[in-house]
């Protein structure tokens, strides 16, 4: 298998080195314009692509797992449905990629350049993602359970409907991002920036927030049962006027916040079917 892997990154290297050539001789077609002509499927476990240019690369339901792709060049690369689980891209610069669908589970992309990707639905569970650039990044519904952001870029990003369960968020920075109707519970998100954010019916119980920077965020609908915010800056009354909490939340001193309604459960029975009619009384005997 693993001498598969190298004989398929050979193949990859002259593959691109040719394209490289023609484009050339035919004159000036964009290096960028070149690798959209390459295509990357089947099977490439623990290849090492480091340092690769690959602009605009397709990787379709490939599988590219513990692939080394350090320093790679992949901006504009489409990742669709296809694997790199724990691949290791830090450094790479992947802006505007597209990897919807795509999993990346326990990947590294310490360092790596992602501004503007798009990662509808992708997979970054345990992920390494530290002082990674996600500016602008579109990442509706992606999968970021348990996955590190220390000192991740993220302003404004588009994260509608994310999980961000159990991440470590420290010192990430958040400003302007839209957040609204994901799931940060229990994550730590110390020294934060929240900044004109949006987290509109979000959920962050549970979540360590000390030191982190609310100004201007919207809270909207955002229910902060068991928050500790004590520590928080930047954070105002009126935005506590728009979420809910419970005895267990903290505030800073002279701020309050109502109490979450509690979810009611209705139980619909199925109806009764209706009782028989009673039997007709016999009929008066003729004289």
């Amino acid at each position: 298998m693993a001498r598969m892997g190298k004989l398929f990154a050979a193949a990859l290297a002259l593959g691109l080195t040719t394209l490289a050539g023609q484009a050339h001789a035919k004159a000036s077609v964009e290096d960028k314009d070149v690798a959209r002509l390459v295509s990357l499927g089947g099977m490439c476990v623990n290849c090492d692509l480091a340092g690769r240019k690959m602009t605009g690369a397709k990787f379709t339901g490939a599988n590219f797992a513990k692939a080394n792709l350090i320093g790679a060049d992949l901006r504009g690369a489409v990742f669709f449905g296809s694997n790199f689980e724990a691949a290791d891209l830090s450094r790479a610069d992947l802006r505007g990629a597209e990897m919807r669908a795509a999993n990346f589970q326990k990947a590294n992309f310490n360092g790596a350049r992602l501004s503007g990707v798009e990662s509808a639905g992708a997979n970054f569970q345990s992920a390494n993602l530290s002082r990674a650039d996600l500016t602008s990044a579109e990442l509706h519904g992606a999968n970021l359970e348990a996955a590190s952001l220390i000192d991740a870029r993220l302003p404004n990003a588009e994260m509608h409907g994310s999980n961000l369960t159990g991440v470590n968020a420290r010192g990430a920075d958040f400003s302007n991002a839209e957040i609204n109707g994901s799931n940060l519970a229990g994550g730590r998100f110390e020294r934060a920036q929240f900044r004109n954010a949006s987290l509109t019916a979000s959920n962050l119980r549970g979540g360590s927030f000390g030191g982190a920077d609310f100004k201007g965020a919207d809270l909207s609908g955002v229910r902060l049962a068991g928050v500790d915010f004590s520590g928080v800056k930047g954070l105002s009354q009126d935005q506590l006027d728009e979420a809910c909490g419970d005895a267990s939340t903290r505030l800073p001193p002279g701020l309050s916040v109502r109490a979450c309604e509690r979810k009611r459960r209705i139980i619909i029975m199925p109806s009764m079917p209706a009782a028989p009619a009673p039997p007709a009384p016999p009929a008066a005997p003729r004289h």
